[in-house]
């Protein structure tokens, strides 16, 4: 195994089905709702969904725009099909284009493309609210890290439950899970524009990345992770940098202290 490789837990599966069920046995929800993109993250998190709570209990739901191919659709429809979820397809293209057409000049390809993830949030949490359920979010470990996800778009979710996996992990898990190969096997991508995948942005395999995120969670040093891995410094500080950079995603708003307890600060709960 390569030095500093994430490694599943063995208990992944049970861990992750009971923190599901805790969850969404009770009240405010009983019902998972999981976006549906063609991608292994929400095919594994809509798997996982269906192992805790029953198939029933599960509403699958596809966003489409104008970046979601028709073959991937029928792929996508055809594996919830197989898991026994209620399945909605809710096309967003219209909707990005209205949206995008109210802000005129806007022309930077990351701020048009997060339009949609942002709306693809507004619609799960407005079937959630109409079949009493949770939205149960598809995040990794390295993209929560990374910041690589839209905020208030993807990362605005209830549940993270594969949220302290890697990406590698998330793999190995799926394939244990026999999910089919042609979700494994796909390209992540963030569907923000025509081409775009996760690994040519982030300009390394997520067998590197998560490599250099596994050094960092043990707290080792930026060198000391270039050493043990052998993956060249100035890769491993960008990595860092983008890590820093986006820890405002991981975070909840700021409020300044005023009163003896403020929430988010000493009032979490």
């Amino acid at each position: 195994m390569s030095a500093l490789a994430p490694k599943l837990p063995s208990y992944a599966h049970e861990t992750i089905t009971r923190f599901l069920r805790a969850h969404l046995d009770g009240p405010p929800a009983h019902r998972a709702v999981v976006g549906l993109s063609g991608g292994i993250d929400s095919a594994l998190v809509a798997r996982l969904a269906v192992d805790a709570v029953g198939a029933a209990r599960v509403v699958g739901v596809l966003l489409p725009d104008e970046l979601y191919s028709d073959a991937l659709r029928a792929e996508t429809e055809a594996f919830a099909n197989s898991l026994g979820v209620q399945v909605r397809v809710v096309p967003i293209g219209p909707v990005v284009d209205a949206v995008r057409k109210t802000v005129p000049g806007t022309t930077d390809r990351t701020t048009l493309g997060n339009v949609a993830p942002r709306l693809r949030m507004t619609v799960l949490y407005t079937i959630a609210r109409s079949v009493g359920g949770l939205v149960v979010g598809t995040g990794n470990k390295s993209e929560l890290l990374l910041g690589y996800f839209t905020k208030h778009g993807d990362g605005g979710v209830d549940l993270l439950p594969i949220g302290d996996l890697y990406k590698t992990e998330v793999r190995e898990l799926a394939a244990q899970l026999g999910l089919p190969e042609a979700v494994r096997t796909r390209a992540p991508t963030a569907g923000l524009w025509e081409g775009q995948t996760d690994e040519a942005e982030l300009g390394l395999p997520y067998e590197s990345i998560d490599r250099i995120l596994k050094g960092l969670e043990e707290l080792r040093e930026p060198e000391e992770i270039a050493r043990v891995t052998g993956i060249p410094r100035a890769q491993v500080d960008a990595i860092v940098a983008r890590v820093t950079h986006n820890r405002h995603k991981r975070r909840p708003a700021p409020i300044p202290k005023l009163g003896l307890r403020t929430v988010g600060v000493d009032w979490r709960d």
